[in-house]
C-alpha cells in the first residue's frame, strides 16, 4: 500500500528554499562549507532526514529562524535523506553551484521563493519525494511587453547588462 500526501510549505518574507536528496550523514556540514562560501552576508538553515541509523534530522546553519523553518519542513516530509536548505541574503543562482559540487547531493527537485508542495508517498517502510509543485500553473504565454519587462528587471538587478 501506498498513501499520498501533500505537504504545503509557505516560504518566509524573503527566504528561498533549494531542496532535494543526499546520501550520507555529512551532508549538513558540507552543506554549511558550500553555503558559508558561496556569498557575503548569506543566512541560511540546513536540515537532513537521516535514512538509517539512528534516523535523525540533522540540521546546522547560521540563523536560528531559518534553523527552525528548515527542521519544521523536514519534520513535514520525514523522507529518507531529504534535506532542505533555507536561504536569505541572497538567491538559489548564488549558491546552487556549489550546492551541486557537494559530493554526496544526489539531486536538487526545487530551488525557489515561491510557495511549494511537496508531494510525498508513504510505505509501511518509509517515505519518498515524488515531485515537487513550485508556485502555480501557468496563465498563458508572455508578449512581447512581458519580454520587455523580463529584460529590464533582469538588468535591474544586476544579472545582465
Amino acid at each position: 500500500m501506498v498513501e499520498l500526501h501533500v505537504i504545503d510549505v509557505k516560504l518566509p518574507e524573503g527566504v528561498n528554499i533549494i531542496a532535494g536528496t543526499s546520501h550520507f550523514i555529512k551532508t549538513v556540514e558540507d552543506l554549511y562549507e558550500a553555503l558559508a562560501t558561496s556569498a557575503l552576508n548569506i543566512k541560511f538553515g540546513i536540515a537532513f532526514c537521516e535514512a538509517s541509523g539512528h534516523v535523525l534530522i540533522r540540521y546546522d546553519g547560521n540563523d536560528d529562524e531559518l534553523i527552525d523553518f528548515a527542521v519544521d519542513v523536514a519534520k513535514k516530509v520525514s523522507a529518507g535523506h531529504f534535506f532542505i536548505v533555507a536561504i536569505k541574503n541572497a538567491f538559489p543562482i548564488n549558491v546552487l553551484d556549489k550546492i551541486r559540487k557537494v559530493d554526496e547531493i544526489v539531486n536538487i527537485m526545487v530551488a525557489t521563493g515561491n510557495p511549494v508542495q511537496f508531494i510525498v508517498a508513504e510505505t509501511n517502510q518509509g517515505r519518498a519525494v515524488l515531485g515537487v509543485v513550485d508556485g502555480f500553473k501557468s496563465k498563458g504565454v508572455e508578449e512581447e511587453v512581458h519580454k520587455k519587462e523580463r529584460h529590464e528587471f533582469l538588468r535591474k538587478i544586476g544579472y545582465k547588462r
